[in-house]
């Protein structure tokens, strides 16, 4: 694996999440809530109580996380940084706790789930195994 394809993979996969993160700012800002499609529960984790900490929307610090996530893709893409890339690996494993700790409030006290919400975990996961992967294969070149 060359930096450059994993930089660009991390950055993309990060891209993906910054998408969704901005839709779900969009619609906590204006009021509205998510569309889910014939899928039920975005409504429900949208109104509740931990959609916001301390009054800033999830999804904005889910927003910034995936913007600092690209650019340390890029930035281990076109520099082979390494240090970008253990930037993006221990973002990463900060990101899935975060996350793991969002699911947990989905299933077990909202008792609802987002299908908007499990794809941008999933969006975190995949980017931290990419950055895994780059990780171990750059340390065995060395």
């Amino acid at each position: 694996m060359t930096a450059r394809r994993t930089g660009l993979a991390i950055a993309a996969i990060a891209g993906v999440g910054l998408l969704v993160a901005l839709y779900l700012t969009a619609t906590k800002l204006s009021g509205g809530l998510p569309v889910c499609g014939p899928v039920h529960g975005c409504e429900d984790v949208a109104r509740s109580e931990y959609s916001s900490v301390f009054g800033v929307p999830v999804a904005v610090l889910g927003a910034l996380f995936s913007a600092v996530t690209a650019l340390l893709g890029l930035a281990w893409a076109f520099r082979a940084d390494h240090r970008a890339l253990l930037g993006a690996y221990g973002l990463g494993l900060v990101g899935i706790v975060f996350v793991a700790y969002l699911t947990y409030l989905e299933l077990f006290v909202i008792h609802a789930v987002c299908v908007w919400c499990v794809t941008y975990g999933v969006t975190v996961i995949a980017g931290w195994l990419v950055a895994l992967l780059a990780l171990r294969s750059d340390r065995s070149t060395t």
